[in-house]
């Protein structure tokens, strides 16, 4: 039986950030959920990777048992979070996996604090030009980009029907939703996709997550609605881009941008018959990339 433990740890920012640490080898991986998701949603990772390798799987503020004191405004303030996290248990010199809207957080922390990541994997990752959030009123509407967190707060279409089935545990439609985009082909085994989806309703921080994700910029363009900062550029460790074939939410051409930003630093490998979570669809195919991957020594 794999030895996983939750466990929590006191920010100096006042936060408190949860986390699952798995028993493992002297290979270290971080790994950084995306959006409506926890450490909790790394569960099959944490029981099925190889021994070989130290897992830490964290709780990002406002997610799963962490703290939500401070309103989150950008990417950048989970990433600080990240620094704070790693200080405050002593790691260094890991790798690191960020899934969706984890993969942005995670790009932002390399960018930020070199010196502590040494590989970097972003599994179905929003662009490094960050995530659009767009919508409209009526049908004849054509989308617009929305441009401030209120119109994202006020939203009709993602926002308020999501949040309105957190709060009143409307287990069918979030169900529904996620069929609908994510488990489009493969499901979770029905007690743990009930888990999930209580986990799920721990999430306090959902319109300012989209509203990070649309002003998400470290690349050099500008990407509709602002214009990026070139933190691309501080990135110097290798990445693996991971994209499975079938996914719904992150398109082909966010990866492309990705791979467009990084240059020669990253590698790209779809993943077959894969949606927008791999964990679920096809975990072997998953775990043999990311081994491949972290075992491969790069040379410069």
């Amino acid at each position: 039986m794999v030895n996983v433990m939750m466990k929590e740890v006191h920010l100096t920012n006042g936060e408190t950030i949860a986390f699952r640490e798995r028993a493992g080898g002297e290979k270290k991986l971080l790994l950084i959920h995306g959006n409506m998701t926890s450490s909790k949603h790394w569960d099959l990772v944490l029981e099925n990777m190889s021994e070989e390798y130290k897992l830490y799987a964290l709780d990002l503020r406002g997610f799963g048992k962490s703290s939500y004191n401070k309103l989150i405004t950008s990417i950048k303030d989970f990433s600080d979070d990240v620094k704070l996290f790693v200080d405050e248990i002593g790691l260094k010199d890991f790798a690191m996996i960020g899934w969706s809207t984890g993969g942005a957080v995670a790009m932002q922390f390399t960018a930020d604090y070199p010196g502590y990541c040494n590989k970097l994997l972003l599994l179905a990752s929003e662009s490094t030009r960050g995530y659009p959030f767009d919508g409209k009123t009526s049908e004849n509407e054509e989308p617009r980009r929305f441009s401030s967190y209120e119109d994202i707060k006020r939203d009709l279409i993602r926002t308020i029907p999501v949040q309105t089935a957190y709060d009143t545990n409307n287990v069918e439609l979030l169900k529904l939703i996620w069929n609908a985009v994510i488990y489009t082909k493969t499901q979770p085994a029905p007690e743990l996709y009930d888990e999930y989806v209580q986990d799920m309703r721990t999430q306090r921080n959902l319109a300012e997550v989209h509203h990070s994700n649309n002003t998400f910029n470290i690349s050099h363009h500008h990407n509709g609605l602002v214009e990026g900062n070139g933190l691309v550029d501080q990135i110097n460790v290798p990445v693996l881009v991971l994209r499975g074939d079938r996914d719904y939410v992150v398109t082909a051409e966010m990866t492309r941008e990705i791979i467009e930003d990084l240059g020669e630093k990253a590698t790209f490998v779809e993943l077959k018959d894969c949606g927008h979570s791999p964990l679920v669809d096809d975990l072997p195919q998953l775990l043999k990339e990311v081994t491949d991957f972290l075992n491969t020594e790069v040379y410069k």
